[in-house]
């Protein structure tokens, strides 16, 4: 197939421009481009003055698309990077078609925030923004997502005044040590921009109360949801449940990835639980690796799978605590092969239909599993005795009201009693 006249690329080819006469050379068909759709810088190294070259004739580019600017600092120092990077993205800001940003696999940490969140806050055209591998942190992270709140107010304001703007559709934000101090902002932006179709936010060290927050505060309001992967995060039981909570919201979704989150035996049963109440008759990918998942779960997700999940076509189980012998791994793998032969067509595309390749089993863990049912009894017990001591308050204080009126009923008898005898 013939490359497209439409994009303009540089991509792979390791240049080091510093300046913007390194630049020029490589530029020359760009210039002549006038309907350019796609630029791909991705794989070279840009200095200051190419990078502010680039952007001015970016910026005169109105049919622009796509820019793919990821990895293009490598062995750039740090103080030279926001210069650099606000010298590409601020003449571009007002390109009316830009609508995807690439700026994955760039070392911009906590430094890069105001460059970014003046973009981010201000572009209204955009739609598809990749932001991973950034090293951005809690705060950067918190600014980037406060800018897309921003992003969705000016997006507001542009639609009053008659625009026709896009929503924003695509957030990839993994690898960038988000945490779960910076939660509360995704959760609102989120909330706000809850047309999004695609979130991935693998590998963020996000950790059960982020999870939760994420979950029930921010996407459980993104209702047309295709893709969601949070993959390597801490969940534990309380995450899961989150998410079994709020995933009859998604009846739109048709992957989604939570393998290595330490969903544990009973989150696992949970998200089960969800998925087999049929709000999910889209999923067509589900990842679940490395959780502790048990033969119960397995049971439970087959099941779901069979009654309420027509479109699954590929499940992720590797890494969890049963048997390859499970009865439940034996249906599932006939259940694959008979949608797998029904809907599979012509060209079939093995790695995408059925169960993994279950090579890393784990045996179930049977004490592990009795400590963790003993520690939620106990929470449970502890919850129960704190209910009932808030009754027994209750009750003892309408007890005493009950009490106390009747004194009072048999003091105003007696007095009543005394006026007559007196009289």
């Amino acid at each position: 197939m013939a490359a497209s006249t439409k994009i303009f690329s540089l991509e792979g080819k390791g240049l080091k421009l510093d300046t913007a006469e390194d630049l020029e050379p490589h530029i020359a068909a760009l210039r002549a481009l006038d309907d350019v759709e796609e630029v791909r810088l991705l794989g070279n190294t840009l200095g200051i003055g190419a990078c502010k070259l680039l952007g001015e004739v970016l910026a005169t580019k109105q049919t622009l698309r796509v820019a793919n600017f990821a990895d293009i600092f490598t062995g750039r120092l740090l103080s030279e990077i926001p210069e650099a990077l606000k010298g590409l993205l601020t003449p571009i800001i007002n390109l009316p078609k830009l609508n995807t940003i690439n700026l994955n696999d760039n070392a911009f940490g906590y430094n890069l925030r105001n460059e970014l969140v003046d973009f981010l806050s201000q572009h209204v055209p955009l739609q598809h923004l990749y932001l991973n591998n950034n090293g951005l942190g809690p705060h950067a992270g918190s600014a980037v997502a406060d800018a897309l709140v921003e992003l969705h107010a000016k997006k507001e304001e542009a639609r009053k005044r008659g625009q026709e703007v896009p929503d924003l559709e695509t957030v990839i934000c993994g690898r960038n040590r988000l945490e779960s101090g910076s939660m509360a902002s995704w959760a609102k932006a989120f909330k706000l921009n809850n047309k999004v179709r695609e979130i991935r936010m693998v590998q963020n060290g996000i950790r059960q109360e982020g999870i939760e927050q994420l979950l029930r505060d921010g996407l459980s309001h993104a209702k047309e949801l295709r893709v969601l992967d949070l993959q390597d995060n801490t969940f534990t039981v309380s995450g899961a449940k989150a998410l079994a909570e709020v995933l009859p919201n998604w009846t739109e979704l048709v992957e989604l990835g939570v393998s290595d989150s330490l969903l544990k035996a009973k989150g696992g049963l949970l998200v089960a639980d969800a998925l087999a109440h049929g709000y999910n008759k889209k999923l067509e990918v589900l990842k679940l690796q490395y959780n502790e998942i048990n033969s119960a779960g397995v049971k439970a997700l087959y099941d779901a799978v069979r009654g309420s999940l027509p479109a699954l076509k590929r499940l992720e189980l590797n890494g969890n605590q049963f048997s390859e012998d499970d009865k439940s791994i034996a249906a599932l793998q006939e259940l694959f092969e008979e949608r797998k032969e029904k809907f599979g067509g012509d060209i079939v595309h093995e790695d995408e239909w059925g169960l993994d390749e279950l090579d890393d089993l784990e045996e179930e863990e049977e004490e592990e599993e009795e400590e963790e049912e003993e520690e939620e009894e106990e929470e449970e017990s502890e919850a129960e005795s704190e209910e009932e001591q808030e009754k027994d308050d209750v009750e003892a204080k309408v007890a005493e009201k009950e009490a106390a009126e009747a004194k009072e009923k048999a003091m105003d008898d007696l007095s009543k009693k005394l006026e007559k005898t007196s009289i």
